[in-house]
């Protein structure tokens, strides 16, 4: 683990690769699991502001259960997670040539909306933990249905950080990665 500011991060984001490979794994993180993708509370109003703009987008099955659910609902753990059609894929996905991806950032790359997705989805695998003083946790998280992707990864040398920068940056600021990027590269010359 690597302390920085008020951030304890799993050394596995380091030196573990990751590259997203959707031609192998067909979005299969939005269809598997056993809940939703983890919200913000301040994401929940954002997607229902936004709403009309991505609406389009979602298949009518995803548009029945978010009218039906809302825009989040309150998984065993008590947070807020996004809804699931029939339990099985987010709300918030769409399918198109047998890949499944996000239908709000399809709307955000056609500039329908200023919102990309929410920011758990946009940092997989690496997942958010608050610990109660304050602190938050980044962890690196291992499923199946990425094992393409660390494949991927490990064949191009791309480390999860690397491979995450745009998210992490979204989330944590620019001074956050360099400071781990600086980190990743002392460890490296150990």
């Amino acid at each position: 683990m690597i302390e920085i500011d008020d951030k304890i991060v799993s050394a596995d984001l380091l030196h573990e690769c990751f590259a997203c490979d959707l031609a192998a794994c067909k979005g299969a993180c939005c269809v598997e699991g056993n809940a939703g993708a983890p919200l913000e509370a301040d994401e929940v109003d954002v997607l229902e502001r936004e709403y009309e703009a991505y609406k389009p987008y979602l298949t009518p099955e995803g548009i029945a259960a978010i009218e039906r659910q809302g825009f989040m609902v309150i998984d065993d753990d008590g947070d807020y997670t996004t809804p699931l059609i029939d339990n099985a894929e987010c709300a918030y996905s769409c399918c198109e040539n047998g890949i499944t991806f996000c239908a709000i950032e399809k709307a955000w790359k056609e500039g329908r909306t200023a919102f990309r997705k929410p920011i758990s989805c946009h940092l997989y695998p690496i997942r958010l933990v608050r610990f109660s003083n304050g602190t938050t946790g980044l962890n690196y998280h291992r499923w199946s249905v990425c094992e393409t992707a660390r494949t991927c990864g490990k064949r191009l040398g791309i480390p999860v950080y690397k491979a995450l920068r745009e998210p992490i940056i979204r989330r944590f600021g620019e001074e956050f990665y360099q400071a781990l990027e600086a980190a990743a590269n002392y460890l490296h010359t150990k």
